[in-house]
């Protein structure tokens, strides 16, 4: 009897949870087959190790687990929603069936039509003006170094413009013997004074954008970096200043790649955090103006580099200076030797009429 008490006990529990509303709900499911046998069978404590383990089938177990659960989809019905459409008419659309209105895709949603698409041919090209647009707008440069930095740049674009006029005056008049605007001697000599001006003033620009580093460094904008920091303003100025001394086409060249390394040398410098997160665009914006400047003088200059006389460089100056030096030092040496063998000549003249005196 002692060993009986804790069956039956297992049994009436087992009978309660059969007759409760969470059985019932699970009864709708596959388990029904399961539990249908047990509710119909008499009561009987002398088997109660039968009913215990039909009830606790895994299969039986998981479905009341999934049917008791919180969060069962059969649970949530919108019963408006079925009633509003349970009223609704079906109505027929014969136009709508055909042979594969009733067949989709398997990776693709039953009854929805893919529109197609149709293909930007531009689409490309919007985006890469896109893409310049935006880079073009500068929104986070200060308004007044926007303004002040763009005038800088057009001496350089005045100078490049001039120089390609000039050039093409000078190729229509050894071509049709008749010039446009400025005849060809004074195309000439106005190109000659606009080259030099534009190699001026570059090296000016170069030994500029060095110096803005030496600023940074003493406002110690991202820290204090010392010699590295200040050897920006320090090699600029070095690389630019020589360029005059060259000639037209090689000084153009030069600052050319000067113009390009400092923009690199500045980008990097943005990277480490030593100058605004917005230089280098604004950078990047105006070294392509003074290149362009630079490739469009280039372009000019060598369209007429047979049709007009090479002006002299500054090295060509110097060159002309020391020769010049050279010749006066010779001439000047060879005045004192014609002076040295006039006198001794004269001296030898004067011992020989002594020489006759004596003799008398």
């Amino acid at each position: 009897m002692i060993r009986s008490r804790p069956a039956a006990s297992f049994t009436r529990s087992s009978l309660r949870y059969v007759s409760s509303p969470s059985s019932r709900t699970t009864s709708n499911l596959a388990c029904s087959t399961t539990l249908r046998p047990i509710t119909a069978r008499p009561l009987n404590l002398k088997k109660p190790v039968s009913s215990a383990l039909t009830l606790h089938k895994p299969l039986s177990t998981s479905l009341q687990r999934y049917a008791t659960s919180p969060g069962n989809p059969d649970d949530n019905i919108n019963k408006k929603h079925e009633e509003a459409a349970a009223r609704q008419r079906l109505e027929p659309n014969p136009e709508e069936i055909s042979a594969t209105s009733s067949v989709h895709q398997i990776f693709e949603e039953k009854g929805v039509e893919e529109a197609e698409k149709d293909e930007d041919m531009l689409a490309g090209v919007k985006e890469d003006l896109k893409t310049i647009k935006e880079t073009f707008a500068l929104d986070a440069v200060p308004r007044e170094a926007f303004f002040i930095g763009m005038a800088g740049v057009l001496p350089y674009l005045a100078t490049s413009l001039t120089t390609v006029y000039l050039a093409y005056d000078i190729n229509h008049a050894s071509a049709t013997g008749s010039y446009l605007l400025i005849p060809e001697p004074t195309a000439e000599l106005l190109l000659n004074i606009v080259e030099p001006l534009q190699i001026g003033y570059g090296a000016v620009i170069l030994s500029f954008l060095g110096a803005i580093h030496w600023g940074l460094e003493w406002a110690k904008y991202g820290g204090v970096h010392g010699y590295p920091r200040y050897a920006y303003g320090v090699i600029a100025p070095a690389v630019a200043w020589p360029t005059i001394l060259l000639p037209v086409e090689y000084a153009l060249i030069s600052q050319f790649c000067a113009f390009t390394f400092l923009y690199f040398a500045d980008a990097r410098a943005v990277v480490k955090g030593w100058a605004p997160h917005w230089y280098s665009t604004y950078r990047f914006v105006l070294t392509f103006v003074v290149g362009a400047s630079i490739v469009v003088s280039l372009i000019g200059r060598g369209q007429i580099a047979d049709k007009i006389n090479r002006l002299p460089s500054p090295a060509d100056r110097i060159q002309r200076l020391r020769d010049s030096q050279l010749d006066a030092m010779e001439t000047e040496e060879r005045e004192k030797r014609e002076r040295i063998i006039a006198g001794e000549e004269g001296e030898g003249d004067e011992e020989e009429e002594d020489e006759g005196e004596d003799e008398d």
